[in-house]
Formats: C-alpha cells, structure tokens, sequence
C-alpha cells in the first residue's frame, strides 16, 4: 500500500491507439512511467504497460495504494480499483502541472474534447467533436502512410511546409478522400501533412469557443506539435501543451486514487466515477 512513508498509485489511460501508465507518489512526484501502442486484446497491453511503468518506478504492484483507470478501454484494465471519464481524468492531470483555471483540449486517437478546467482542478464542462469528424489517430496514420513516411515523420513533413492543402475538417472519410485528391492532383507532400495538421485544429475550432489561456493534451500534443501552431494561427491566440501531454489522463487518474485513499495511504471503498 505504501513506499516507505510515502503512498504510491498508478494510473492507466487505455486509448485507441496508445496506452499509457503512470506511478505517482502522495506528493504528486511521476516515479515511473510508460507508453505501449495499442495492438491485440487491450486487456494484455493494459498489463503490460502498468508492468513496465511499475518496472521504471522500480517499484511492485504489493506496493499501490490502487490503480486508476480511463480511457477508450478503461474497462479492460481489470485490476483497476478506481475508473473514471476521460474529461475528469485530463482536467487533473493538467491542473497538477499548471495550477490554474484554463481551456484544455484533449487529442487523442479518437475523439478531441474540450474542457474547462475550474480553478480546483475539476472538470466544469466538457464538450466533444461530431461523431463524423472522430478518428483522429486512424486519419494521421492514413495520411502519414499515403506521404509514404512513419506516423511521426508526418510532423517534420508539415513542418517543411509553406502553406497547407485544403484537406476537409467536417469529416474523416471526406479528410482522408482529400488526402488522397491531393495527391492525384500533384500538390507537394509537405503542404498536404500541413493541411492535415490544420484540419484536426480546424475540428477543435469548430467545436465552439475557446477561452484564453489555452493548453492542448494528449498524444497529438506529443507528436504532433504542427496541429498547436495550426489552432494558434487560427484562434488568434497563444496555445500551450500541457507537459508530458501523453501521460495526462493518466497521471489524473493516479492522482484520482490517491484522493481516494486519503493522505494518510489507509485504503478505502473506492467507487467507480462515470
């Protein structure tokens, strides 16, 4: 239940397209961490990347005060004592790091949130993408594919980029069908990977206002820094990621555990939060 003095959690963020998993001490200190690409029955990924955050920490699963889960697949991390919703997960995480109310925008693989953070950390409202402009991972790894370079190439490809072909933000099916008419009509692959990183902004954008500060977490905030300076040229405004953007769902929901068992480590009921 405890390291030493100091109790210890772990949280899970199964997404879509990665799982992440992170060991957090009562003080708010990331001992350990880790990321695995989704791949296979989402229940042995879940294993093995609490496994490998555990390992990094140096630590032992005897030792967690609990284990948080969120996530696409959140339900597949069976040795979870605590599950909660991505929004709630990502507004803690963020406000662990920055301290202050703020706009967040959570990218991940599948569908982009928007949330306002309050000044305790907690999600005030949420909002989503429409479910046609949804599948944001499976649309970088088409149009990184069709550019003929990795999925994290795609980023230095944009950022070799003048000025961004017209790629569709309304859908995904009509993004990835632009994607492919870019190309038939000869327009540089440079300026194509550009205009996928502005149609993913252009989707955060449409998804209504977006007060100042900003910040941006998630796994395209990781790789995929183009898709910031896209919603920054077209909001007007600074936009900032959050730090280790990946691991932030997952470092809320560590952090969810550790409210839960208390300061003091000593277990309690814990019930799942939808």
């Amino acid at each position: 239940m405890t390291d030493g003095t100091r109790v210890i959690a772990a949280g899970v963020d199964a997404g879509t397209e990665c799982l992440k998993a992170v060991i957090v001490s009562a003080d708010g200190q990331v001992l350990g961490r880790a990321v695995v690409a989704s791949r296979g029955h989402f229940e042995a990924c879940a294993h093995e990347v609490l496994a490998a955050a555990l390992d990094d920490a140096q630590r032992d699963a005897g030792s967690l005060a609990g284990i948080g889960a969120t996530g696409f697949a959140m339900n597949c991390v069976t040795k979870a004592t605590l599950t909660s919703t991505d929004a709630a997960c990502h507004a803690l995480g963020a406000f662990h790091h920055l301290r202050h109310a703020m706009t967040l925008v959570e990218i991940g693989g599948r569908d982009p949130h928007v949330i306002t953070v309050d000044d305790a950390g907690r999600r005030a409202d949420a909002r989503s993408v429409r479910k046609c402009a949804a599948g944001v991972g499976s649309f970088l790894m088409f149009t990184a594919r069709h550019l003929d370079v990795s999925a994290t190439g795609l980023q230095d490809l944009a950022a070799a980029g003048e000025r961004p072909a017209r790629v569709s933000s309304y859908c995904s099916v009509f993004s990835t069908t632009e994607v492919l008419e870019r190309l038939r009509e000869g327009a540089r692959r440079e300026e194509i990977a550009l205009g996928a990183m502005y149609s993913i902004a252009e989707r955060i954008v449409e998804m209504g206002p977006l007060d100042a500060p900003l910040h941006v977490c998630g796994g395209v905030a990781e790789f995929f820094p183009g898709v910031l300076t896209a919603l920054s040229t077209l909001t007007g405004q600074p936009v900032r990621a959050v730090p280790e953007p990946i691991l932030t769902g997952a470092l809320g929901a560590a952090l969810k555990v550790l409210e839960a068992v208390g300061v003091a480590g000593e277990a309690q009921s814990v019930e799942a939060v939808r």
